[in-house]
């Protein structure tokens, strides 16, 4: 596979399916790269050779840098600004509706959306490169799509505080103990191994079992469908101020 061009692909490997993303730009993800990470993600559910799935990405620097800034500068309306921001919403529903366990590998930084994708894995595993940070306020918008899936897994005080102090990687051991992260480990080898070993071994117990917990897991989130296109509306309305145009310019 070229580590030119951005791709999202699947691999079944012992009834354990790998979706892997990659991009370029440190793993930023436009639109047609989100959409095809929640399709991906939709059709590992309903695929019966697979019983556990597991999130990962390219390259061995950073696991997600975020939304794709090239894509931002771009947004003149509010309506393209709102399909921009769905994109992640989709990915998050699609992975909180996935019948199936999905595990975290987080090998490196990730940043903005980076940290929902994580936080909306039900089981995730990480490096100790596997640095977090919220940046969105930097550039005169909030982690509002991503904000229910963070707050879910860290609570309210540790979102508040990451998406509050935009400019600060907060070290994985952090992250860890306010519940993002199960794990972390001493190098991507291990992460790697420990990964396999985990989706390996829940591939052995009961599917329907699995099903009802992850049902469990995700109770009261229902609305998620309604709650984040609401939340995309509000980026995207956000990403057309005057402020936010600024700041994106140096980013040109």
């Amino acid at each position: 596979m070229s580590e030119k061009q951005p791709y999202v692909t699947l691999e079944i490997e012992n009834e354990v399916g790998y979706i892997e993303f990659f991009h370029p730009a440190h793993n930023s993800l436009p639109g047609d790269v989100l959409a095809k990470l929640a399709q991906t993600i939709t059709d590992a559910g309903t695929n019966d050779a697979i019983k556990v799935v597991v999130l990962k990405s390219g390259g061995d620097r950073t696991f997600c840098a975020g939304a794709s800034f090239e894509e931002l500068i771009n947004i003149n309306d509010a309506a393209t600004g709102k399909v921009f921001f769905s994109g992640f919403a989709n990915v998050i529903n699609a992975m909180r509706k996935c019948p199936k366990f999905i595990i975290g590998r987080i090998q490196g930084k990730t940043v903005g959306g980076g940290v929902g994708l994580a936080a909306a894995t039900d089981y995730c595993m990480a490096s100790k490169f596997a640095a977090i940070k919220l940046s969105e306020l930097n550039i005169g918008i909030g982690p509002f799509v991503v904000g229910p899936a963070i707050e879910r897994k860290m609570g309210l005080s540790a979102m508040s505080q990451i998406a509050i102090d935009a400019n600060t990687f907060y070290p994985a051991e952090w992250a860890k103990q306010k519940g993002l992260f199960s794990q972390v480990y001493e190098s991507t080898e291990e992460l790697d191994e420990a990964v396999k070993t985990t989706a390996e071994h829940l591939c052995t117990y009961n599917t329907e079992a699995m099903v009802e917990m992850k049902k469990v897991f995700w109770q009261g989130t229902d609305h998620w469908d309604a709650l984040l296109a609401e939340r995309a509306a509000t980026s995207g309305k956000l990403v057309l101020s005057d402020f936010t145009k600024e700041k994106l310019k140096g980013f040109k």
